[in-house]
């Protein structure tokens, strides 16, 4: 009997032991309710995290003042320190004393940098564009992309209308309201139709504004929505083509005249600093040829990106 009871302390404690495990591996990814800053780069994700750190350090410390981290002492009782260390821990999975903490998004070839203490990610992400673009001064080699993340909801149609409802109010509900387009992609999840999210997307702004009208070439806004797995990212950002596509690659060669669209294509297809498309990502050509339904072609180089807006 007394060998039957070990055996099932030993099976009670790998459970528990895996339990665990698990919920700690799940506070490092990309979960609903998180803000932050979505990377994108080609293969190389180590070097692109410590790059993607680096850079975000580097402006942050310009806007927001040098970052304040707690040390332990030298001298300081490890008994105490220990105590310390477990008290965070326990008191909350979200309290965070770093600016930034780099994640697993869920994607290859993607980065979540999850931001605390810094506000909205959209203002730090445009000022760093806004100095690239302006100094043409060359500052990471494997980055492609950087996205703001200023809210996070369930990736089904039904929850991202509801959550975009409120989301939105700021730029287009009346008085507001502003010319925009619908920058949409999915990766590793195929439970969304990109032509009936957009096209939703694009009726709730309607009904904010009728003022409100989709613009495919040089929109004031930009709705940024990435959906990986099951968490759907979103932001509403400013000068997206002009920093092209938020890419900072791009955004730092020498400023041309507006090409047109088989420049454009030209262009990205002989680019080797742009953005190829992971296994798991959806709307692969499927755009060709809907020019007049209001979604833009998508352009090769940047991950089969779909841009649109409604009717």
């Amino acid at each position: 009997m007394s060998v039957q009871n070990e055996s099932r302390k030993r099976s009670k404690k790998r459970f528990m032991a895996g339990h665990h495990s698990k919920r700690w591996k799940g506070s490092r990814e990309l979960e609903v309710g998180m803000q932050g800053i979505l990377i994108t780069c080609n293969m190389n994700e180590r070097k692109c995290t410590a790059e993607a750190l680096n850079l975000l350090g580097e402006y942050a410390d310009k806007l927001y003042g040098l970052e304040k981290v707690s040390l332990h002492s030298e001298e300081e009782d490890v008994d105490v320190a220990l105590k310390k260390e477990v008290a965070q821990l326990r008191a909350s999975e979200t309290k965070q004393e770093r600016r930034f903490q780099a994640l697993d998004s869920g994607a290859n070839n993607v980065i979540f940098i999850r931001t605390q203490n810094i506000g909205k990610s959209d203002k730090l992400v445009h000022h760093i564009l806004s100095d690239l673009h302006t100094t043409k001064k060359k500052k990471s080699r494997v980055i492609l992309r950087m996205l703001p993340v200023t809210g996070t909801c369930k990736a089904f149609q039904e929850d991202m209308v509801k959550y975009l409802t409120t989301f939105l109010e700021p730029w287009f509900k009346t008085p507001s309201c502003a010319t925009y387009q619908i920058a949409f992609k999915a990766r590793n999840s195929n439970h969304n139709k990109r032509d009936e999210i957009i096209k939703s997307i694009a009726s709730l702004v309607g009904k904010m504004n009728p003022k409100n009208k989709v613009d495919l070439t040089n929109p004031e806004l930009t709705i940024i929505v990435e959906v990986i797995k099951t968490v759907c990212c979103l932001s509403v950002v400013k000068d997206y083509t002009l920093y092209r596509k938020y890419n900072v690659q791009e955004v730092v060669k020498d400023d041309i005249s507006k090409p047109d669209v088989t420049t454009a294509k030209a262009d990205a297809d002989t680019s080797d600093q742009t953005e190829k498309p992971d296994a798991g990502e959806t709307d692969r050509g499927e755009t060709k040829g809907e020019e007049d339904k209001g979604t833009s072609v998508s352009e090769k180089g940047e991950g089969d990106e779909s841009e649109g807006g409604g009717e």
